[in-house]
């Protein structure tokens, strides 16, 4: 018999090995952020991707995502609005960058400083920005119903304690990862401090990055 009624969890615990290594928005925000405001910075922003990964399990667990086939509408509207702020993102750290690049050419002091500040305001409030581009994708909700589904024996009497188990073993596993991902962005940030044009490339990879999740979302469908 399944221990507390988990199937096959060795195969389980590398599919989500490989899930949380794929490089995704979330953990492109936790870097960035972790590189701009620091550790401390970066590990609210990964908070905010916490609470609202639980937050999508809980409602994978509780049947959203067959709302959400059953109701193509709420997709569309919850797609389109998470498309429109990983695009708003991406803008904003496109804008910062442009600044800082301008800032650095100019060689003053005083606008380093400046090119510093508009780089920080994209990052502002990390968790509650974390949280919100984690919620507003519905495909992710989609995709824990669909995967943790395969790993919990439905003849079990308490499956609700097996998609909790699931879910803190996702959630460990995305916490070891950023943490690395923040203790990287910590050691960018000194990097950035003393290269202005640096910063100003990688930001604008970033928001190009930003961009072009937000067009991913945006053409994803159901299926």
């Amino acid at each position: 018999m399944n221990s507390f009624g988990l199937v096959d969890l060795p195969t389980y615990l590398l599919g989500t090995l490989i899930i949380v290594l794929l490089p995704g928005p979330n953990s492109l925000y936790v870097l960035g952020a972790a590189a701009r405001l620091g550790i401390a910075g970066g590990y609210r922003a990964a908070c905010g991707v916490f609470v609202g990964d639980a937050v999508l399990m809980v409602l994978a667990a509780g049947g959203v995502a067959s709302l959400l086939r059953a109701y193509p509408a709420a997709f569309v509207i919850f797609k389109w609005a998470g498309a429109a702020y990983l695009a708003w993102i991406g803008l904003n750290l496109l804008h910062g960058a442009l600044r800082a690049w301008q800032a650095s050419g100019a060689e003053v002091a005083s606008g380093a400083a400046t090119a510093r500040a508009e780089l920080g305001a994209s990052s502002e409030r990390p968790f509650r920005r974390a949280l919100v581009i984690s919620l507003l994708n519905p495909k992710a909700i989609l995709f824990f119903m669909a995967f943790f589904i395969q790993f919990v024996d439905p003849a079990y009497a308490h499956t609700a304690l097996s998609f909790a188990l699931l879910g803190l073993i996702a959630q460990t596993m995305s916490f070891l990862y950023l943490s690395t991902l923040i203790v990287a962005g910590a050691h960018l940030a000194a990097a950035f401090s003393r290269r202005q044009r640096l910063s100003a490339v990688l930001g604008g990879g970033a928001g190009t990055l930003f961009l072009g999740f937000g067009a991913k979302l945006a053409t994803a469908s159901l299926n």
